[in-house]
């Protein structure tokens, strides 16, 4: 463990082997896991663990900070497995521990680990324990992203141990704070985490930023990715602008095609937004790019065009893959633009349509179809998005 403050100290192991987080999200860059030990004159706490297997000198690391003392207690932020699975080894090396957690925790901990009703201390929101010269204070914080989840606040020190709410992928190279890295080294990782993971929950989240907001932070503690000290003020912010769904206005162009006439579609609309001067166009198809990273380009721009060529009737499948993450992640207030192919009877933009109208984005002018082989002369007729588009964002700007 590592010092970071005077009696905190931070455990972080990273995972560049996973290809999957979750066995789904792509974490090229890797990842960390993060826990904390906060030692009081009086008593010891240790925040969360590990996931198991990632931490091979976890034990020795936790007894090498207490220096011959017990711990006595063990808060759990969040009990989702890669943040609890050391829970049972530490029972194990300390028997006599208090496992702190709200009514959520204890209902969930109950499947996956023996932790006995006297074991366990709940604890409510605004609720204290004293470590001796250090108090912690814990904010309920449900559902970021299981509902379970909550927060923990030194006080004096204004540190605030924020589960996985302000954490990144991305393994964090030697830094364990920003006092070694920079917030732009991790934006695109960290909003790729939020959109992905947390990203449904944007409601939620606004609501722990509301109960938050007279708390003082000096440092924020994320069970993934660096310390946030200089730039806390700074991440809480994105949180904000993303939580509320509020997109940069640029645009991204995201679609599905077999034979490349769609491809050509989306390439011509592409082109044309940059002979209108709109710069920084996203162009991705939707069978090669990572889900997780369109994503977090649907977060990151309030403009989404999508295109399909037809498939049985319907949508390109990984489009309609596409749409239906899009959609279970509630992301409102888009504007977008259809556009597809077809060789008879189409589909493709038909419930593209349908999943628009479903998730409520607005439509910025009407959906463009092209029969057949996409040339140069049918081409044109998708002039007539790149053009609404750009009419739109020179008023906007």
């Amino acid at each position: 463990m590592h010092s970071i403050d005077n009696g905190i100290f931070e455990y972080s192991v990273n995972d560049r082997r996973t290809h999957l987080f979750e066995n789904l999200w792509e974490i090229p860059r890797g990842v960390s896991y993060n826990c904390y030990m906060v030692v009081g004159t009086e008593h010891t706490a240790l925040l969360d663990t590990v996931e198991n297997g990632w931490g091979g000198d976890f034990l020795s690391s936790v007894e090498n900070v207490l220096n011959g003392r017990e711990l006595d207690y063990l808060v759990i932020n969040h009990i989702e497995p890669d943040h609890s699975g050391e829970i049972g080894n530490i029972l194990r090396r300390f028997p006599d521990v208090k496992v702190v957690g709200n009514g959520q925790t204890k209902k969930i901990l109950a499947h996956y680990y023996d932790v006995k009703d006297e074991q366990f201390c709940e604890v409510k929101d605004g609720n204290i324990i004293s470590l001796g010269d250090k108090t912690l204070r814990f904010h309920i914080t449900p559902w970021l992203h299981w509902p379970e989840t909550m927060m923990t606040y030194w006080v004096e020190g204004q540190f605030l141990f924020s589960g996985d709410a302000f954490g990144t992928f991305g393994a964090t190279n030697g830094s364990l704070t920003d006092d070694t890295c920079r917030l732009e080294d991790y934006e695109s990782e960290m909003r790729r985490y939020y959109a992905n993971i947390v990203g449904k929950y944007g409601m939620m989240v606004q609501r722990a930023l509301d109960k938050l907001k007279d708390v003082q932070v000096k440092a924020l503690c994320p069970l993934h990715g660096p310390v946030w000290k200089r730039d806390a003020e700074r991440v809480v912010a994105l949180y904000d602008k993303w939580s509320r769904y509020e997109g940069d206005n640029e645009v991204v162009i995201i679609y599905g095609s077999m034979y490349n006439n769609t491809a050509a579609m989306a390439d011509r609309i592409a082109t044309r937004l940059a002979e209108c001067g709109i710069k920084g166009v996203s162009v991705l198809d939707s069978s090669k790019t990572p889900l997780s990273e369109i994503v977090s380009e649907v977060f990151r721009c309030r403009y989404v065009v999508l295109g399909s060529c037809a498939y049985n009737g319907g949508m390109f499948p990984r489009m309609e893959f596409v749409c239906s993450t899009l959609k279970s992640l509630c992301i409102t207030d888009r504007r977008t633009a259809l556009f597809g192919g077809y060789s008879w009877a189409g589909g493709g933009v038909r419930t593209l349509k349908e999943f628009v109208g479903e998730i409520g984005w607005q439509p910025v002018t009407d959906p463009v179809e092209v029969q057949g082989l996409a040339t140069a002369e049918k081409l044109g007729v998708l002039d007539t998005i790149a053009e609404a588009i750009a009419s739109q964002l020179e008023i906007r700007n």
